[in-house]
């Protein structure tokens, strides 16, 4: 029986009870990212994979965190089955993989440490395998992390400051501390989701609309796969509905090659600045997928090639190198559709200087409005991390406008074809990086020197005592 299993002088947990925190933990998961004001249960999702460190085995422990990772992921993430078939599964296996391993390894620890030390080890694993499979290895995926829960309340006052991994580390070393240590602790628990709970049930601060130099009038359009003639038709369309937009966006994968001459004309005739998506050519069959700024003039004046190509889609070439746009109006990052979804792409862009920050995105309608809605999480994240405007354009929704504060000023919906954004972006100083973009790479060189440390630590134990079983 598992009940006769001691961890650390502590029973283990019973099949019951690791059955409850399970489906504990995935109601929690689930309620946190579909209902806004309840972001903060995701609190509970943390506290029932700590608690879960208590299972007899490191085997169980690995397995029970795989089962918790479908069944969180694969509900929120279905949609991988109508853009790879059974395919999907496997993909839904590789981020379920990471929840198991978090567990074997804070369970491994649990088993080694005193409370104390494993309480302070447990925030470090976890932020270190979210930045991982988040940032830096091929399968790299950032959506559904903590963080991003709380993209409906993105003036939440940490995120500014600990961004969307921080965000994470510190809720998980909370939840770890009570979990493992306690001692005097379930009142700083209590006023810390208080704090937490109180801080969603704030306003952003409305956006003023006063002219002034550093603002520019945007104004988009979203078209999916537009014929060639079609789009200076609605070019005049959009310019009709906004006379005053000086900057008009169009979305990635508006033309399936170079801008043709009649938008440059386009631009030309009608005096004003043009962001849209298209391929550059490169080495035959390859291409560029590329962010084209075209001037008043019609001539293509910057461009940026999309810097993580999405896997296994005909996406291009990956960009060779980022810049900044020295636009009139200050310095603009450019990002290509999911380029914003990986913060060593974006950070770039700020390290540079950048003020704002403009997204053409090719989102398709078949993929579904859950889709739409789980990659409308990522910019007002992004905004309320670096304290820069964000506008983004979408094929098919959910197009945009965002504040420096995370804060949405306005939105073009899903399914939305033709549908059009407009409104006032404002650039004032560049944007900042929150502190966790140093916590991570420690965050991985510590689970790494864990993992290291473990597996030796395992393998010598099991060479002195030839019977012993994890």
């Amino acid at each position: 029986m598992i009940g006769a299993t001691t961890i650390t002088g502590k029973v283990a947990l019973t099949w019951k009870q690791a059955l409850a925190l399970v489906a504990l933990a995935v109601a929690s998961f689930h309620v946190a990212y579909g209902f806004s004001k309840c972001s903060f249960l995701i609190a509970v999702f943390l506290y029932c994979l700590c608690a879960l460190t208590r299972l007899a085995t490191d085997r169980r422990a690995f397995y029970f965190g795989l089962t918790i990772g479908i069944l969180v992921y694969a509900p929120q993430l279905y949609f991988f089955y109508l853009i790879f078939g059974f395919a999907a599964i496997a993909l839904w296996s590789v981020l379920a993989f990471w929840l198991g391993l978090f567990l074997l390894l804070a369970r491994q620890c649990r088993q080694r440490f005193p409370m104390t030390v494993t309480a302070l080890l447990i925030p470090f694993l976890w932020a270190g395998l979210e930045y991982f499979r988040s940032e830096l290895y091929y399968f790299r995926f950032s959506w559904l992390n903590v963080g991003y829960v709380f993209s409906e309340n993105p003036g939440l006052p940490f995120m500014k400051y600990l961004g969307v991994y921080g965000a994470g580390f510190v809720l998980m070393a909370i939840m770890a501390w009570v979990a493992l240590v306690r001692k005097r602790l379930l009142a700083v628990y209590a006023v810390c989701i208080s704090l937490l709970a109180a801080s969603l049930l704030l306003k952003n601060r409305s956006v003023s609309n006063e002219p002034g130099r550093n603002r520019i009038a945007v104004a988009g359009v979203q078209m999916e796969f537009p014929a060639q003639l079609e789009v200076p038709l609605m070019l005049d369309k959009l310019l009709q509905q906004n006379p005053d937009a000086q900057l008009l966006v169009l979305s990635e994968y508006t033309f399936d090659g170079p801008v043709p001459d009649r938008v440059k004309d386009w631009c030309r005739k009608n005096h004003r600045y043009l962001i849209v998506g298209g391929k550059s050519p490169a080495t035959e069959p390859q291409y560029y997928n590329t962010a084209f700024v075209i001037d008043p003039n019609g001539e293509i004046v910057f461009q940026q090639v999309k810097s993580v190509p999405i896997q296994f889609f005909k996406d291009g070439l990956p960009a060779k190198e980022q810049k900044v746009w020295d636009s009139p109006w200050g310095r603009i990052g450019i990002c290509v559709c999911y380029d914003l979804s990986y913060a060593r792409v974006t950070d770039e862009l700020i390290r540079q200087g950048a003020q704002a920050l403009i997204v053409p995105t090719m989102d398709v309608a078949e993929w579904g409005g859950h889709q739409h809605r789980l990659h409308a999480r990522v910019a007002p994240v992004r905004a309320a991390e670096y304290g820069v405007p964000i506008f983004r354009v979408c094929s098919s929704g959910i197009s945009q406008l965002i504040g420096r504060s995370g804060h949405v000023i306005a939105t073009a919906p899903f399914p939305g074809d033709q549908a059009m954004i407009a409104g006032q972006l404002r650039l004032n100083e560049p944007g900042t990086r929150p502190f966790d973009r140093w916590l991570a790479p420690l965050a991985v060189f510590i689970t790494v020197t864990a993992i290291l440390w473990l597996g030796i630590s395992s393998r010598h134990r099991h060479l002195l005592i030839p019977n012993h079983k994890s």
